[in-house]
């Protein structure tokens, strides 16, 4: 079982207070799904800050915290991990809790303005029909050889991705072609992934709400290859 100075390996931290050789059972960035043994990820998002949660997630067993501020209160039996920012670091933990996935499966990523789900999905069901067992991560589906999986993103949160790409390698497969968005580059949601190919579509002036300039847009679509 991995504990949570294991998955530290790479990662970049402020501080550390508290016992950090807790075993943990899982990682979750939502307090909702913390139980006994886990270690929360506190992101301050958009709309919701994670960091008001961090109470909630102790008295439903994490411990382990991980975190930008820390509480005003810590707890003697709590391993506080202190970053720059837990969101940009998020997928490098999921990865060394997974046991880097990516690493051995041949992951494909596809960016692009358009043609993201077409493009993988087409490769998907190319090799599939070649006989290889292939993985398939996109806006309207994932998909496990024959097994579909409900998509909430086109590209999954760093923790979602690395759980999904090790039941990939658990269920044998050696191909994986994945939706890359500019969001989930920006956001860091692809840290930790190796990627066997880089694939890129085209680019048009959408997501500018987002990315604020064309020339954003533009290197962000770049960090990918």
């Amino acid at each position: 079982m991995k504990t949570i100075q294991n998955i530290l390996s790479s990662v970049e931290t402020l501080q550390i207070i508290g016992y950090a050789s807790y075993p943990i059972h899982k990682m979750s960035a939502d307090s909702r799904t913390i139980s006994q043994g886990d270690i929360f990820v506190a992101i301050e998002g958009e709309h919701v800050d994670g960091h008001q949660f961090i109470e909630k997630a102790i008295e439903q067993g994490a411990v382990g915290i991980v975190c930008h501020k820390l509480p005003q209160t810590l707890h003697s039996n709590i391993c506080y991990v202190q970053v720059e920012n837990p969101l940009h670091i998020t997928g490098i933990l999921a990865a060394n809790f997974y046991e880097h996935p990516s690493e051995r499966l041949k992951l494909i990523g596809i960016t692009g303005t358009n043609g993201k789900t077409t493009c993988a999905t087409l490769l998907f069901k190319l090799f599939s029909q070649l006989g290889y067992k292939c993985g398939l991560i996109s806006t309207i589906q994932n998909q496990i050889g024959n097994k579909i999986i409900p998509a909430t993103h086109t590209t999954p949160d760093g923790i979602s991705l690395q759980a999904l790409l090790a039941e990939m390698l658990h269920e044998n497969c050696t191909h994986v072609f994945m939706e890359v968005s500019s969001h989930a580059i920006h956001q860091k949601r692809i840290a930790g992934c190796l990627f066997s190919i880089a694939c890129f579509t085209n680019i048009t002036h959408d997501h500018l709400d987002y990315h604020k300039t064309f020339d954003e847009y533009i290197h962000v679509k770049k960090i990918l290859f």
